[in-house]
């Protein structure tokens, strides 16, 4: 078989399978009516519309947002989704997340709803095209500042961002961030798979990693309902009359031009990590942002980078919490014990002139344990949890 510009495998063009192939991939209808039935579920009113932002990467450039609690006086938060996903992934977090202050979410620039463009693809220029579309977004919804949290690949865009926008983010919060390690050298060597298994991964290398998905045509629904039953069952206590409608939204995110998908293979250095690490750079970011990890405590993400930002910014306020059970989906394995961080540390920014004093830094002090304190007497009885429930490794905690 041959692969077109896309590195996407094509198929004969004469076939049924095409026909329904083709369909597929333009049925942002679909996505569109797949979308509005998940977020149905939300008991917060919400507001979604396209934001141009212009030509950052294609001629007319639109971010699909979604927006709740705007009439909040508060500083936002903005979320920045991973790799294959879009903003109703977050529906167990966003009616929490919105009871006190605005929450904006975004389809990334090339994911979801959002515009598909033509990336770069060299690895610096992709993430830069990805980085400016979040800017320009900003200044379309003329947002001053804000809490920015990513997860995955958004982890990845949001440290990026904060390096190269300080003045725009209040908090910085990562969830199980995809690419901050350097990738070991000794990687292949160390690998204990077998050598037809190293042969099929050479072999698909230059293929986007969701290729198979596109692939499969119309049995691409089946195909992660078949490889990832578990994020089905992750929204099955929401989701309780129909949990599926989540494999086929992730089908339709990811059936179309697979614009972003690019941007981040043009990033990746294998999958597991990136060409350009933010651990190498992570000492550009202002040391008067204050930083959060959220890591899951079965995740394949390595997590160790979480103690290095912590050692590197040791003038700095950096909090590490590792939640045991959870995976790389942290916000949805212990959404009510994510939920509760990101409050606790949005609730923080409002000593952030404070943080910078460096009696302060430490997540325990006396400061933050009184905010954190104040936090806990807000938040929604729907988030709260008990200390026993809060499953922490504690030699990971400052």
């Amino acid at each position: 078989m041959a692969t077109d510009s896309n590195d996407e495998v094509q198929l004969h063009s004469n076939s049924w399978f095409w026909e329904w192939f083709s369909w597929s991939r333009s049925s942002s209808t679909m996505l569109r009516a797949v979308e509005k039935k998940i977020l149905s579920y939300l008991k917060t009113p919400y507001r979604g519309r396209y934001v141009d932002i212009g030509a950052v990467v294609g001629e007319s450039d639109k971010i699909w947002t979604l927006s709740l609690n705007q009439e909040s006086p508060q500083v936002p938060i903005v979320l920045l989704h991973g790799l294959g996903a879009g903003v109703a992934l977050w529906v167990l977090n966003l009616d929490s997340l919105a009871k006190q202050r605005p929450v904006h979410a975004i389809d990334l620039l090339g994911f979801g709803r959002s515009s598909r463009p033509v990336f770069s693809k060299k690895a610096e220029e992709a993430e830069n095209q990805l980085v400016r579309s979040v800017e320009e977004w900003r200044k379309e919804m003329q947002l001053d500042n804000f809490v920015l949290l990513g997860h995955s690949m958004g982890g990845f865009l949001a440290a990026s961002y904060a390096i190269q926008y300080p003045e725009r983010v209040k908090h910085l919060i990562l969830a199980d961030p995809w690419g901050f390690p350097e990738r070991p050298t000794d990687v292949v060597n160390k690998s204990q798979a077998p050598l037809w298994l190293k042969a099929i991964a050479y072999m698909v290398q230059p293929l986007n990693p969701l290729w198979a998905v596109r692939f499969a045509g119309p049995f691409g629904q089946w195909l992660i309902e078949t490889t990832r039953p578990d994020i089905v069952r992750k929204f099955s206590p929401v989701l309780q009359d129909d949990p599926t409608i989540i494999s086929q939204y992730i089908h339709q995110c990811n059936v179309q031009t697979p614009s972003g998908e690019s941007a981040f293979h043009a990033m990746m250095h294998g999958f597991g990590w990136a060409k350009n690490p933010i651990i190498k750079r992570i000492d550009q970011l202002d040391h008067k942002i204050p930083v959060t990890l959220l890591y899951g405590s079965r995740s394949w993400v390595d997590n160790t980078a979480g103690e290095t930002i912590k050692r590197v910014r040791s003038s700095s306020y950096v909090n590490v919490q590792i939640i045991t059970g959870a995976g790389h989906h942290v916000y949805l394995d212990k959404s009510e014990i994510f939920n509760k961080y990101v409050l606790e540390a949005c609730k923080i920014i409002d000593q952030h002139s404070k943080l910078t004093q460096p009696e302060n830094l430490n997540p325990g002090s006396k400061l933050i344990c009184e905010e954190k304190n104040r936090s806990d007497e807000e938040v929604d009885d729907s988030t709260k949890v008990s200390d026993k429930a809060i499953d922490v490794d504690k030699s990971k905690l400052s």
